[in-house]
């Protein structure tokens, strides 16, 4: 049997950090994954909102780095769950547990976070961060952002 998700999207808002009475972080966030057609005659692609929960120190890594609107790669499994509400009625509940998360873009503007660079590594299953030393200039090799490149002819492979 196999429950494996993968999404793309943005978020909607800013991660939720709680933690558990044992002490676990949990973090829940929702992600607007376009769909991949428009309905009617509309030209805009409508959007399924999708309820993403993390765990650990994946957690917490999303809580520090993720913000609202920011295009986010997640990979985990589906689980439905359910509980009965203050009126007795059952309620139903959808969501990923992700176990990898990748940050697919910049913070924005010339602040870059650690482990938010545009191939990001900061949200592995492990939750490990890329929180290396060194300058920026030597994490980010593109941090010339639209500048051209000085690249010859015979430095190309093809």
């Amino acid at each position: 049997m196999l429950n494996r998700v993968i999404l793309i999207g943005r978020l909607t808002r800013d991660p939720e950090l709680r933690y558990t009475p044992a002490g676990v972080a949990v973090t829940q966030f929702t992600l607007a994954v376009d769909r991949p057609f428009t309905s009617g005659g509309s030209k805009e692609r409508e959007a399924d909102f999708i309820n993403i929960v993390t765990w650990r120190q994946l957690a917490e890594t999303c809580a520090n780095y993720l913000r609202k609107g920011r295009l986010t790669a997640v990979e985990g499994r589906i689980q439905v769950r359910n509980y009965d509400n203050n009126e007795g009625k059952r309620v139903y509940v959808t969501e990923v547990i992700a176990d990898n998360v990748r940050f697919l873009e910049s913070s924005g503007g010339g602040n870059r976070e650690e482990g938010g660079s545009s191939n990001a590594n900061a949200g592995y299953g492990g939750g490990s961060s890329n929180r290396g030393g060194g300058s920026r200039e030597q994490q980010d090799p593109f941090i010339d952002d639209g500048k051209p490149i000085d690249i010859s002819d015979d430095d190309l492979p093809f």
